[in-house]
This record gives structure tokens, sequence and C-alpha cells, in this order.
């Protein structure tokens, strides 16, 4: 059974009161405010909320490693990980709204959703990476795409069938490189990160257990880079 994957199970409430034969009639609530991405992140677990925002991880791209179809949507303010286990396409970009409860997954921070939950909005942004150093990737960057710069730090590390670990350090501390796969490929290219290699990653900052990682992807997200001068 996948170690890493999201599996999640979201309280049904049911009120039977009295002795009548009736059940009660559920009840319609209206939506949750839209609220910034940092908002939501600062709920507490099971909380509901809503929130507006650009793709910048599809639908599915992280399926080996997660057990879903989850994506990732990010406004000024942060990132989040949207758990989803109906396969959808939306493109990186669209902009989104989305009502879902919040969870805490391997300590993890996402919004939980159905196929209902997404909605594709008027707009299209380009999300850009943000700049961060190795040591930097934590719980400030979760939710985030990033970019990091640096040396590949250590042989990679097979962990199948979810992905392949691989390790980068520009000097202010080693972060994990989570490389799912897409079938039986990897979504980058990890013969290419051997010892040694300077290297420029971007992915989704996620975290897992007691750690933090960089999740590529696709191929675009891995660029090999002069190496730093002596």
């Amino acid at each position: 059974m996948d170690h890493r994957a999201l599996f999640l199970v979201l309280p049904l409430a049911a009120l039977l009161t009295g002795c009548s034969d009736e059940l009660p009639q559920p009840q319609e609530l209206p939506p949750p405010d839209v609220v910034s991405i940092a908002e939501a992140r600062a709920l507490t677990t099971n909380e509901y909320t809503q929130i507006e925002g650009f793709v910048s991880v599809t639908p599915g791209t992280f399926v080996t490693a997660t057990g879903d179809f989850g994506f990732a949507v990010q406004d000024d303010t942060g990132g989040i990980y949207v758990s989803l286990y109906d396969e959808l396409k939306i493109l990186i970009g669209a902009k989104v709204r989305v009502i879902g409860q919040i969870q805490q997954v391997s300590k993890q921070t996402v919004l939980v959703t159905n196929a209902s939950g997404p909605e594709i909005l008027q707009g299209v942004e380009a999300v850009t990476p943000k700049d961060v150093a190795t040591g930097d990737v934590d719980e400030s960057t979760e939710g985030q795409l990033v970019r990091v710069k640096g040396l590949v730090s250590k042989a990679i590390v097979e962990d199948k069938p979810y992905g392949i670990k691989a390790y980068v350090d520009d000097g202010s501390g080693e972060v994990e490189i989570y490389v799912c796969f897409k079938g039986d490929k990897p979504l980058i290219d990890t013969t290419k990160l051997t010892k040694g290699t300077a290297v420029e990653i971007t992915g989704f900052a996620q975290q897992y257990l007691d750690r933090y990682e960089i999740a590529p992807r696709g191929t675009a997200d891995l660029v090999l880079t002069p190496p730093p001068s002596p």
C-alpha cells in the first residue's frame, strides 16, 4: 500500500431525533465566503472554506505518490494542495474557485473537495515560481511553486512505485526533490541528477511528515546549469 497516499474520509453528519418515522430534511448551507489562500491555510482542521486562485499544478500530476487526482492553486498570499478523487482536466494558469474542507495529511495542509468543487472562472495567469534557497523550503513556502539552484548532493534513492528521491544543496542546506512517476517513467530525467551536477529545479513545495520537499511537475522543471565559479 502506498505509504504516501492521501486516504481522507470526510465526516458525515446525520441527525435523527425523536421517534418519528420522518427523517429531517437536509438543509442547504450557503457557501462560505471567499478568503485568501493564506487565510484558508490558517483555519483549523475540518473547517469549510472557499478560495480562488490560479492553478500551479494540474490535476493528477502527483497521483503515484498521493493516490488522488489533486492539483495545486495559489494566489498572491500563498498556495495550497487541493485533494480531489475524481479526475478532471484543468490547465496550468487557469483561474478556479474551490470549496472544500481543510485537513492535515501527513502534516501537510490540504483542501479536500470533490468533482463539483472546482469551478473554472474567466481569466488565466502565468504562475511564476518563487526563487528560494534550498535551506529555506519550509512551512513558509509549503503549497507554493518554488525554484531552487544548487548542486546534486548525493545519489538518487528509488522509492518505487511512488517516486524517486533526489537531493540538492546550494550551501544553505539540503532539500529533497521528490520525483513522481507518469506511467512507469519519472516526471523528470533523474539520470541527469548525478552527484555534483549543477541544476535548477522548479516544483511544488510540499510537506511529508517531518520533511519538506520539492515535487517537479514535468521535464521543463529540470534545467542543467553551469557549475558555480570556484
